[in-house]
């Protein structure tokens, strides 16, 4: 009797007992399904993560007073800035953060948009470009009169084609539109981190920060590696300029992901305890049924042996009907896995990031096959050792 024997004949039992070896697996799928949906909408949400951050630099922090800081106390001046860059390592910049609410100009249309201060392409967000160029070096340097539009700010002034080279007015400010951002996203989750637009920072403090105190930083690195120890530094520096009751936090790109990444760690735990716990049912559910199946064929067991069969052979033949069972159980419980999780991302986290991350399936295979094989081998070893032993006399005498 080869393998394939085995395997059909297993099947065939099966077969004739489906509503008993569905209910027998119920719990193996219902584990298994938890486990590959958590994994695939982990995959997607992560994907959603990657691409929302997309506007914040890997080369920049956000210094921001805490909330029990008095705001007023730990306002920061523009002429502590332009002494960070000198007394903080790794920092090559500060900027104010965030913008302010103003009445754009961009030919006969106006609208309210947010406006402010934008660093060089070095340091700017990885949002990809739509036309022109990002603010370059010497924009910076010599604090030139353009700016860069986000995709809001290009849906907002409805503009047409290219707009580079065209004028847009702040105020009594003109500024040559010298590019035009693309889009992170494409859902509809209200997240962004670019302005309307954007000029060079020199001219946003220059032309509209005046004396006016600064609540949001911005500071530049020139080695993204040492954000940590960037941020520590200036923190001290910060303590040190207005006292040590002033406390300041930060935010950056890598925090949020750890935060993010955090959250989904611990939803992780919690399925593959709901897992654990269904797979020990189910283990359980498969060796009573097993046992039950040993002794219904107690007889045919004996009968097997009196003409030949080896205790491997009859040892074989169960534990066959043991992996096949939760092999079924796991593969039901794949499909309906990836089949829930694809769904719930496709119509819930790409319509809201616009973000779509492939489908994680080496994982999903891998997990269906590692459940399969610690059920077989915990459950199912024991009653196919106990067909395999019975005595073939007594097994013929069995009623």
């Amino acid at each position: 009797m080869n393998l394939t024997q085995y395997f059909t004949e297993a099947f065939a039992v099966l077969a004739a007992n489906r509503v008993r070896s569905l209910l027998t697996v119920l719990g193996l799928i219902i584990g298994v399904t938890a486990v590959i949906a958590i994994q695939v909408l982990g995959a997607g949400m992560a994907g959603a993560v990657s691409g929302l951050l997309g506007g914040l630099s890997e080369r920049a922090f956000i210094v921001f007073p805490s909330q029990q800081a008095n705001f007023t106390r730990a306002s920061i001046k523009l002429s502590d800035l332009q002494r960070a860059k000198d007394e903080i390592p790794n920092v090559v910049a500060a900027m104010p953060a965030g913008g302010q609410r103003v009445v754009a100009a961009y030919g006969h249309a106006h609208h309210r948009i947010t406006f402010g201060a934008g660093p060089d392409e070095r340091f700017s967000t990885s949002t990809p470009i739509r036309y022109g160029r990002k603010l370059s070096e010497d924009d910076i340097a010599e604090g030139r009169h353009v700016c860069v539009v986000s995709d809001q700010g290009y849906t907002k002034f409805a503009m047409i084609g290219d707009p580079t080279g065209s004028s847009l007015r702040v105020g009594d400010r003109r500024f040559t539109i010298v590019g035009v951002l693309g889009t992170d996203k494409s859902g509809i989750l209200p997240l962004n981190f670019n302005l309307d637009v954007t000029v060079p920072y020199p001219t946003y403090e220059r032309y509209f920060v005046h004396g006016n105190a600064i609540v949001f930083a911005r500071f530049l690195m020139a080695d993204a590696s040492k954000v940590e120890a960037t941020e520590a530094d200036t923190l001290n520096w910060l303590r040190h300029l207005k006292g040590p009751r002033v406390e300041y936090q930060t935010f950056d790109r890598k925090a949020f992901s750890k935060g993010v990444d955090g959250i989904f760690a611990g939803i992780t735990i919690v399925v593959a305890l709901i897992g654990a716990v269904s797979l020990l049912v189910a283990g359980i559910g498969i060796l009573n049924i097993m046992l039950v199946s040993v002794a219904e064929r107690t007889r045919e067991i004996g009968l097997r042996k009196a003409i030949g069969a080896t205790r491997f052979q009859v040892l074989l033949q169960f534990f066959i009907e043991a992996l096949a069972l939760s092999g079924f159980g796991c593969l039901i419980g794949l499909i309906l896995g990836v089949t829930i999780g694809a769904l719930v991302n496709d119509f819930a986290i790409v319509k809201f990031s616009g973000v779509v991350a492939p489908i994680p399936w080496v994982r999903s295979i891998l997990i269906a096959t590692v459940f399969t094989t610690v059920v077989t081998l915990a459950f199912g070893t024991y009653p196919a050792w106990r067909a395999a032993t019975l005595d073939p006399i007594e097994a013929l005498r069995y009623e």
